[in-house]
């Protein structure tokens, strides 16, 4: 790609999740190439959806693919690579303003107006700001800081609302918790508030968390007809564990936090990281059984 071509193929091919993993995948792979079949593995997809994202990124400029005896391996061009970090929205490579952040506290302090002081969402702002930019190893996009923080003072709220002894006809909160919170805690959320609708408030978290929910799983849950919505991996904090009627941890081992009167459990459930597709159906379906008895015991679900 020539330096001085113009970046929109580029951008556009890469506003996709999956063809963003294939990306980094191939670069951090050794020698810096792959196979179709390697990629298929490493994704777990189906064969036909990897080499169609190849195809459009090959358009696009942004891969390059060499013949090797019987296979062909893609890569990422070094012209190439040197410049993704142009092609990531201006927003995510620096970090929020004075002028933005002012707003983003104007906006969430008239949203919890009476719960929370400007102060506490200043700090949560800029709290969560920094977790997630640890998590991605930059800067955290605005919306994505706006969208954890807000969840992060519901939280609070709810907290609040606990220590004033909610009345019977409040949503029970429910919060999952796994390494990455890219595979297990996600499928356990996007089922619990597919099934429990407005009787639930759930949350998830990761001791560990990825930068992305894993393909694989959004391809599962999507063959059930569940949405995953905007989610995104998020750091474990003490705010959401105090908020929690119940806490479901998968893996995460004495990462999070006990604070009395929350009821934990622990799912003894298989990771979806690398596995192939049909292992993922199988812990799909072993989560949504888990879920449906959870939600059943707690008067959600009629048995």
């Amino acid at each position: 790609m020539d330096a001085r071509a113009p970046l929109a193929p580029g951008i556009a091919a890469l506003g996709d999740p999956t063809r963003g993993d294939i990306v980094r995948y191939l670069l951090d792979s050794p020698g810096g190439s792959a196979t179709v079949g390697r990629l298929t593995e490493h994704l777990a997809l189906r064969q036909p959806t990897v080499s169609h994202h190849l195809k459009v990124l090959l358009g696009a400029g942004v891969v390059a693919r060499e013949p090797r005896g019987r296979e062909v391996w893609y890569s990422v061009p070094a012209d190439v690579a040197s410049r993704l970090d142009e092609w990531r929205p201006q927003a995510a490579r620096e970090a929020i303003d004075a002028t933005l952040l002012d707003r983003m506290v104007a906006d969430l302090e008239a949203r919890f107006a009476g719960t929370v002081s400007a102060e506490t969402v200043r700090h949560v702002i800029t709290e969560s700001e920094r977790l997630l930019a640890e998590r991605s190893g930059g800067h955290a996009y605005p919306s994505a800081v706006a969208q954890f923080s807000a969840e992060r003072l519901a939280a609070l709220e709810a907290s609040h609302e606990s220590e004033r002894q909610r009345i019977d006809a409040s949503p029970v909160e429910l919060l999952f918790v796994c390494v990455q919170n890219a595979g297990r805690s996600q499928l356990a959320a996007a089922i619990a508030r597919h099934l429990g609708g407005d009787r639930v408030r759930v949350r998830t978290a990761g001791s560990a968390p990825a930068g992305a929910v894993r393909p694989s799983v959004i391809a599962a849950l999507e063959e059930l007809g569940v949405p995953l919505g905007a989610e995104f991996p998020k750091p474990l904090t003490d705010d959401v564990v105090r908020a929690a009627d119940v806490v479901v941890t998968m893996g995460c081992g004495d990462a999070c936090p006990v604070f009395p009167g929350r009821r934990y459990l622990d799912w003894p459930v298989d990771d979806p990281a690398d596995r192939p597709m049909d292992a993922v159906r199988a812990i799909r379906d072993d989560i949504d059984a888990r879920v449906r008895g959870l939600l059943t015991e707690l008067d959600v679900l009629t048995a």
